[in-house]
């Protein structure tokens, strides 16, 4: 029981920093360089974010009772580029995300082995959510990789900067080995 709450703590926290990693990413561009798209085969940044909270509306609401993929979910709508701002490009990024959490916070430890279906493909809680667990960062790192491609000026470093490898490490083995998630520090970082 312990560990099963040790891993819904481990997995929100996991989340919470791909969802950083994905703001801090889009907050570091100018609007227009979220729609951008190098070919017809690529997603724009906004598209990207659209699949992703269309994915997670589907998935995750009532989570424990109906199908992940909704009937009213219309995945092929997710990759048409029909946003028209940063600030609606934020709504649905939110949107998304709160029902993530939403879904999280409300799972208990002991409804990790119960089974959820997602397009009739029976998963244990905890197969889903390290389904998604898999499916998001995968986009984010779309997002990050995309922004810094796309970024007129300096990039702000996401993670260890260029060159610096040898600083963090020091850092990190400068203190008393502790157990901890390894977004701890990195959530305070990112902030």
């Amino acid at each position: 029981m312990k560990s099963d709450q040790h891993y819904l703590e481990s997995v929100k926290k996991q989340f919470l920093y791909y969802k950083m990693l994905g703001q801090k990413s889009i907050d570091q561009l100018q609007p227009e360089q979220l729609f951008a798209a190098v070919n017809e085969d690529t997603n724009s940044i906004a598209t990207i974010v659209k699949h992703i909270s269309g994915n997670m509306l589907s998935r995750w609401t009532d989570f424990l009772t109906s199908d992940g993929e909704k009937d009213r979910r219309n995945r092929d709508a997710e990759f048409e580029n029909d946003l028209q701002s940063k600030e609606e490009v934020l709504e649905v990024w939110n949107k998304g995300w709160n029902c993530l959490e939403n879904a999280l916070e409300g799972l208990k430890p002991e409804q990790l082995s119960d089974i959820i279906y997602i397009r009739n493909e029976g998963h244990t809680v905890i197969e889903a959510i390290n389904r998604q667990l898999a499916h998001y960062p995968y986009h984010v790192g779309q997002i990050v990789f995309y922004a810094k491609q796309l970024k007129n000026s300096e990039w702000e470093s996401l993670s260890i900067p260029k060159n610096k490898s040898g600083n963090y490490n020091a850092e990190k083995f400068a203190k008393e080995k502790e157990i901890k998630n390894f977004t701890d520090d990195e959530l305070k970082r990112l902030k």
